[in-house]
């Protein structure tokens, strides 16, 4: 059986890739993207054929899974109904998986990358499981009974899952081109935490998490005394986060954690709360946290003369702030400098103040233009990078070709922040201080 997967070098649909090689099918894919080297070097590893324009792929005996980025209208698409063949959307493709397998499915408006990774991290040197991280890997084995999975709330997509245990690690104002506001997000939640066979295990720190009316036994995580699991004796320090966990009141172990923030802590302390309640030994569980190496651009650091360049995922302005927050507690001698490409139109305009909020907590912010996919820039007159720009306190757009202005910052922390392709202007900012360092020989 031959799978052919259309948008194949986005994060979610890379991974999944990798799950059905693993899995003994044979996997090709399709995808107009020119350079996306965070996802297509995993995938030429394993030999996947990357088609990016017309081929022969197609034949009746294939089952085409395309991503939510993809329209029907898309040549692929139009060439694959055509000749009648199966086709599912990703998250349906993801939904037969999670019928196969004791699914753990790991939701919320940010942290979701970071706890899938960190639980899947532990699971595997435990149990053996399989996993989606939305990092772009993916890994399956015929013989393991779990399955991590990242969730994603999109369009109510994660109600095609059928999980066993739910983490929701919080509830936020997102994806306003399709929720109609915080009431819709929170319904759209309590119906997948309903979902659960077994439990669901929420962030009690967050606002909204308590209003969800569920009918499946809930705990609660986080540093607030009404929490189950809960977080003590809570030290952040430039080489990570140490902490106690105290679980429905009772003493379970403790942690030192080799990242940064109070959002990382909250992921570690839901990873823990779901191997606490399937039994497993706290000590190594806090052993196999602290050699927790981080998702896929996640806090990602590079080191070049006095300079730390950092590259993050972070798109939304929570995440925006906590990244800017993170380096700080690591470097509070650095200056900050934030370089950030927002993901769609709509994403700023709902949220152009809260952007503007987080980066100045930077020394200085630039940002480059919009990338869209999904959207038309002529449905948001008005919106672009300076809709951002000409509200912060020490803001500067800047883009591809114009790393120059980055040149003269010494003994600074470079934040590199977004969900789309940052990275060209990265890789151009750091050829350009090492050759002024001369360390590219």
């Amino acid at each position: 059986m031959k799978y052919y997967l259309i948008g194949i070098k986005g994060a979610g649909m890379s991974a999944l890739a990798l799950i059905l090689d693993d899995l003994g099918y044979e996997v090709v894919g399709y995808d107009d993207a020119k350079d996306h080297r965070f996802t297509e070097d995993k995938l030429k590893e394993r030999n996947i054929e990357i088609y990016t324009g017309p081929n022969d792929a197609l034949d009746k005996d294939t089952i085409v899974v395309f991503s939510s980025a993809i329209t029907k209208e898309h040549p692929e698409m139009i060439k694959a109904a055509q000749l009648d063949l199966r086709i599912y959307e990703y998250h349906e493709m993801l939904g037969k998986l999670t019928r196969k397998f004791e699914t753990i499915s790991i939701s919320g408006c940010h942290g979701k990358t970071t706890t899938t990774a960190m639980l899947s991290h532990i699971i595997d040197n435990i149990d053996g499981c399989n996993y989606l991280i939305g990092d772009g890997r993916g890994h399956a084995n015929r013989e393991n009974k779990l399955f991590v999975l990242e969730s994603c709330e999109y369009r109510r997509h994660f109600l095609e899952y059928e999980p066993t245990y739910i983490i929701i690690t919080n509830i936020e104002l997102d994806h306003m081109d399709y929720f109609k506001n915080i009431d819709d997000i929170i319904l759209a939640y309590q119906e997948f935490g309903n979902k659960a066979e077994k439990m669901v295990i929420i962030c009690g720190d967050n606002p909204y998490t308590h209003v969800l009316d569920l009918n499946k036994p809930v705990y609660y995580y986080g540093l607030s005394d009404d929490n189950d699991i809960q977080a003590r004796n809570v030290e952040y320090r430039n080489d990570g986060t140490s902490f106690d966990v105290f679980i429905e009141d009772e003493y379970y172990g403790h942690f030192d954690l080799p990242l940064f923030g109070k959002h990382m802590l909250l992921n570690a302390l839901a990873a823990i709360g779901v191997c606490h309640y399937k039994r497993y030994d706290a000590k190594e569980v806090s052993k196999l946290l602290k050699g927790f190496k981080g998702a896929e651009r996640r806090f990602k650091e590079t080191f070049i003369g006095n300079n730390v360049i950092i590259d993050d995922y972070a798109h939304h302005p929570t995440e925006v702030a906590v990244t800017i927050k993170s380096a700080r507690q690591k470097y509070p001698d650095k200056k900050l400098i934030a370089v950030f490409k927002a993901h769609t139109f709509s994403r700023v305009k709902d949220f152009k103040d809260e952007f503007v909020r987080s980066l100045n907590l930077a020394d200085k912010a630039y940002v480059m233009d919009i990338n869209y996919d999904r959207e038309k820039p002529e449905d948001y007159p008005g919106i672009d990078a300076y809709t951002i720009i000409n509200e912060l306190d020490n803001g500067e757009y800047i883009e591809q070709g114009m790393s120059d202005k980055l040149m003269e910052y010494d003994n600074a922390v470079i934040l590199f922040m977004s969900s789309k392709e940052i990275y060209l202007l990265e890789e151009e900012y750091m050829d350009k201080l090492k050759k002024k360092l001369n360390l590219d020989k």
